[in-house]
């Protein structure tokens, strides 16, 4: 063995013990039927990006300390006793790249990165050529190997997306949104909730106040008034606004509404005594829920707590 394949090759090594640990930490990859053509896999860089919701673009922007978009140079496929807990119809690649851009992160990045990533094998059962293609990766730093390469460690199974002018559209407002000065807190469920009738026939008033990572206040009031549908929204800080507007969806203060209360509102938070108050104050909390709409994911997994 030369001295130059010795040394690719425990570059290799060290790179796919790094994925290993993240693998078996968030579980290996679906499995792809193995007659889908590479470009249209769900699985693929191609599909990955056609298929990611909102909520999956956050979720990866807040996996990663960086966001890279890179053109693929070289591919590698390591061989299986390299690749610990690769799915079946997988192939894990060692891939160079040339940095294009970093969209995100205080990191200097050189010009070339090295990271290990599972695609889904062609119809024929072979790794696709990825070679000259553009990617978004969504990586946290790895430290530089030996010729100087920015090693990155993705920051999940299917954080590599094919790059497209309209992804990277979608996802610079979610990194400017987490950046921001005064971010939405993490919302961590509900501390309490009461409904009050008002003094008019089908007048009411619900707030519903709940837990954050932070302690910061958020409360939401859903108000009824007769003769005039039903209207929500949220306060966030100390000031309790009967004028609050819902958030918009697709937004990180729906994201954070959205993918982290309950679907219903738990009884030990309801203060009502009144059985027809407590069913106002949980028919108030459904009216909310179906109004921001699902949580939805496709190529993420709900992050744990």
């Amino acid at each position: 063995m030369t001295a130059v394949h010795q040394f690719f090759t425990m570059k290799i090594k060290t790179m796919a013990s790094v994925l290993a640990l993240a693998f078996t930490a968030s579980g290996s990859a679906a499995q792809a039927p193995e007659d889908t053509p590479e470009a249209a896999a769900p699985t693929s860089p191609s599909g990955l990006a056609a298929r990611a919701t909102y909520v999956d673009l956050v979720t990866l922007s807040e996996r990663s300390a960086l966001v890279v978009r890179a053109q693929i140079r070289r591919q590698t496929q390591l061989k299986p006793e390299r690749a610990p807990g690769l799915a079946p119809g997988f192939a894990r690649l060692y891939i160079e790249a040339d940095t294009l851009a970093l969209i995100s992160g205080n990191t200097a990045l050189g010009e070339s990165l090295v990271y290990l990533v599972d695609v889904p094998l062609t119809a024929k059962g072979k790794a696709p050529k990825l070679k000259k293609r553009e990617m978004l990766l969504f990586a946290n730093d790895a430290g530089r190997d030996a010729k100087g390469a920015n090693q990155l460690q993705l920051a999940g199974e299917f954080a590599q997306l094919a790059f497209s002018p309209e992804l990277e559209a979608r996802v610079r407002p979610i990194l400017t949104s987490l950046v921001a000065s005064n971010p939405p807190p993490i919302i961590a469920g509900i501390r309490d909730a009461l409904a009050v009738p008002g003094t008019l026939v089908g007048e009411s008033e619900t707030q519903i106040f709940l837990e954050t990572t932070d302690r910061s206040p958020v409360s939401l009031t859903v108000l009824r008034r007769p003769g005039q549908p039903a209207a929500w929204g949220v306060s966030w800080g100390e000031i309790i606004d009967s004028s609050a507007r819902a958030p918009a969806p697709e937004s990180l203060r729906w994201y954070r509404l959205a993918c982290a209360l309950p679907a219903s509102l738990p009884s030990s938070a309801n203060l009502a005594r009144d059985p027809a108050a407590r069913r106002l104050a949980a028919t108030d909390y459904a009216f909310v829920i179906r109004s921001l709409g699902p949580c939805a994911r496709a190529i993420t997994t709900t992050p744990q707590t």
